[in-house]
């Protein structure tokens, strides 16, 4: 049951890991074409998914920044 335990640890510090550098990713500044917001949206997805397995609220919170930088931001118009 140890090395299962320790196993799961090590999987959430590879997601917590991979989870940073996909934040990271997720900049405006590097992130500037459609095909590359294509791909930051799937790289969030796939994280989505194996982040639902985990139970580490580092990783939770991650998954939640992540899918934040994939909503699109709408703006407020005013119209007269």
């Amino acid at each position: 049951m140890d090395q299962i335990s320790g196993m799961d640890r090590a999987l959430d510090e590879m997601l917590v890991q991979l989870g940073g550098m996909v934040l990271r990713l997720s900049s405006p500044q590097v992130t500037r074409t459609a095909e590359e917001r294509h791909a930051l949206a799937c790289s969030v997805n796939q994280y989505s998914v194996c982040a639902a397995r985990s139970g580490d609220p580092r990783v939770h919170q991650l998954k939640a920044e992540l899918e934040e930088t994939i909503k699109p931001h709408l703006r407020l118009v005013a119209s007269r």
